[in-house]
Formats: C-alpha cells, sequence, structure tokens
C-alpha cells in the first residue's frame, strides 16, 4: 500500500533521520528573539479608562471570521505538518462526573503517545517525539495523573475555583488553589464571578483574579471566562483585557459547561486584546480555545486565526492551546487518512 510521507521542503530535517534518508517534518522558525521563553505576567496597575474605552464592532468581527476557512484552506502535507503541531497545543482533558482514576491513567498513557506507533512510522516522524501540552483534570484526579505523568514534560493542570460555576464562598475558592498547587499542579484554570462583569464591576474582578494569580505562586493561571455567560463581545474584550491587567498567564474562552463555549468571534476580540495588551506592555499573554472544538478543520481555523492575529510565536504550547477531549481522536483519523489513503473508524482511535 501506498503511503505518503512528510516532505520537508523549506524546513529543517534531523541530522539523524536524514542520514537514514529519511525526512520528517519541522516548523517554519523565525528569530532566534521570537521563540525565547515567554515571561509571566506580572500584572500592571488597574485603570478604568483602559476599560471603558473598549468598544467592539461586532459586524466587522463576524466578517472578519466568514474568511477565515475559506480563504485560508491548509491542504495535503501542510495540513499534516499543522495537525501534528496542533496535537502539541492540546491539554487533553477530562472533567466528567465518573471520572476514574483507571480512566486518568489510560488518558495519560494517550497524552504521552498521542499517535500509534504504526502511523509515526508511515509518517516518519519518530524523530519528533511528539505529545500533548498538558493533561487537565479536576483535584481529585492530580496524584494519579502526577504519576503516570512522571519523568515526561507534559504539564499538569487541574480546575479550581469552584469549577465550573465560580460561585463557592471565595475563601473556599482560595484554598482549592493551594490544594492543587500543592499536589503538584503545573497550572490552575480558574474561573471568574460572571457577576462582575455582568454588573460592570471591573474592580472587583480585577481584585479577584489579582488574588488567584497570587495564590497560584508558581503555578500558571489560565483565567476562564466563560464567555457564553457575559452578554456581548464588548463585556468579553473588557473582562479580557481586566483579567490580563490583574496577571493572568492564559486567557480562556469556556469552561466547557456553558451552552455555547468556544466560538470564532468570540477567539478573535480575545486574541485582539491579548494583541493590544502585548504592544502596550511587552508582555505575552497566552489564549486557550475550550469547548466545542473537536475536529480538525475547526481546530486549523483557530490556528490560521491566531498566526494572523497574533504571529507564529503564539502557536506554541506555552502561549496557544485547544482544550478538548476528542480533537484528539479527530486529528490521528485525518492523519491516519494523509498516510494510508483511507479513512479509519473512529473507534480505533480510542482515548481512553
Amino acid at each position: 500500500m501506498k503511503t505518503n510521507k512528510l516532505n520537508t521542503k523549506d524546513s529543517i530535517v534531523d541530522k539523524k533521520f536524514a542520514e537514514e534518508g529519511k525526512k520528517i517534518i519541522s516548523y517554519p522558525r523565525k528569530n532566534i528573539e521570537d521563540f525565547s521563553i515567554n515571561k509571566r505576567n506580572l500584572g500592571v496597575e488597574f485603570r478604568n479608562d483602559k476599560i471603558t474605552d473598549i468598544s467592539i464592532n461586532r459586524s466587522a468581527i463576524e466578517r472578519r471570521c466568514a474568511n477565515y476557512g475559506v480563504r485560508r484552506s491548509i491542504k495535503k502535507q501542510q495540513q499534516a505538518a499543522w495537525l501534528l503541531k496542533a496535537i502539541t497545543l492540546i491539554d487533553l482533558t477530562t472533567l466528567s462526573g465518573d471520572d476514574t482514576e483507571a480512566r486518568v491513567r489510560r488518558l495519560c498513557s494517550k497524552a504521552k503517545q498521542p499517535l500509534n506507533t504504526n502511523l509515526e512510522k508511515s509518517l516518519a516522524v519518530e524523530s519528533l517525539e511528539i505529545s500533548v501540552a498538558a493533561v487537565c483534570v479536576y483535584h481529585d484526579m492530580l496524584a494519579a495523573a502526577k504519576k503516570a505523568l512522571k519523568d515526561t514534560e507534559i504539564k499538569l493542570a487541574a480546575v479550581s475555583t469552584g469549577f465550573p460555576a465560580g460561585l463557592s464562598p471565595l475563601a473556599l475558592r482560595m484554598q482549592e488553589i493551594e490544594y492543587s498547587v500543592s499536589s503538584g499542579a503545573d497550572e490552575i484554570d480558574i474561573v471568574i464571578s460572571r457577576r462582575h462583569v455582568l454588573e460592570g464591576n471591573w474592580k472587583a474582578l480585577y481584585k479577584e483574579v489579582k488574588d488567584f494569580r497570587k495564590k497560584c505562586g508558581t503555578a500558571h493561571m489560565k483565567t476562564i471566562l466563560a464567555t457564553g455567560e457575559l452578554g456581548n463581545l464588548s463585556n468579553i474584550a473588557k473582562a479580557s483585557m481586566v483579567c490580563m491587567m490583574a496577571g493572568a498567564d492564559f486567557i480562556k474562552t469556556s469552561t466547557g459547561k456553558e451552552p455555547v463555549n468556544a466560538t470564532l468571534p468570540v477567539s478573535l476580540v480575545m486574541a485582539r486584546m491579548i494583541r493590544n495588551f502585548y504592544e502596550e506592555t511587552g508582555c505575552r499573554i497566552g489564549f486557550k480555545a475550550a469547548g466545542g472544538i473537536s475536529d480538525s478543520k475547526t481546530a486549523l481555523v483557530y490556528m490560521t486565526m491566531i498566526k494572523e492575529e497574533l504571529g507564529r510565536r503564539w502557536l506554541e504550547p506555552d502561549l496557544f492551546r485547544f482544550g478538548a477531549s476528542s480533537l484528539l481522536g479527530d486529528i490521528e483519523r485525518q492523519l491516519d487518512h494523509f498516510s494510508s489513503g483511507y479513512y479509519s473508524a473512529s473507534y480505533r482511535h480510542p482515548l481512553t
């Protein structure tokens, strides 16, 4: 059976594999400064005028979003390369009421080996040692996940602060962060109090997120806006800016539990707030799209949008993530099709 391997024209070839006559995909690079280690966001002083001046043209945002995936179509070898990159941006997630330690261990095994070995060989990408960016679980599952991910570079993330509603007493939400950090979480996904946004109480939102950031300590903080519950794009833009002012390392669209989760217009608005914050402070803030991103085509559209709005540097796991579970299975299926020319059944690519 004829199989496709990834051509590395205009890319970098691993020396070991070059000697063996194999070609692997690498990713386009810019200058060294662009790819320097990202410095953490220490936050800035709250300025109400920066918030009240924000306005969003919804029609313009929707027109812009309508072009993505149409005029920026990615095909064949380029698509395969982008899908391999997408795997490295995934926060592989299980946040179900019936989670067990056994399920989490299986998820971590998939995180470490997202592609089956036969598919890796057919694509000639074994040397890339591809893995997902992080595994995201509830606090009770941290110990099992930490043990399963031992001696890997995969980050361990925990949802916190009364996830998903964020309506627990503040003292309990602060304790949740402490518990997760002390249990070994590298990243904390916190949820904001939506009422602060809906009431326009930006100072209260700033203080809340700043307090959460302090409790996170060395753990990176991803701030979930729950955009489907914030009313409109202007509120989403303002909430994004306030959270970045307060020290968020990432801003994240959704918990995945709202009726409406990540959408392209919402993500575009948040990306432009990140760009504005970077232009004003020189600090890069990460973006995480979560909820409803379950297929390769959608993932490619999001990656295209991020690259065009924020630049190539943001297509790295320290600045961009997908919060997803089923997405990885679809990516593996699409890569299998690229390699063999046939679509495999979904059950051949289980996550747990």
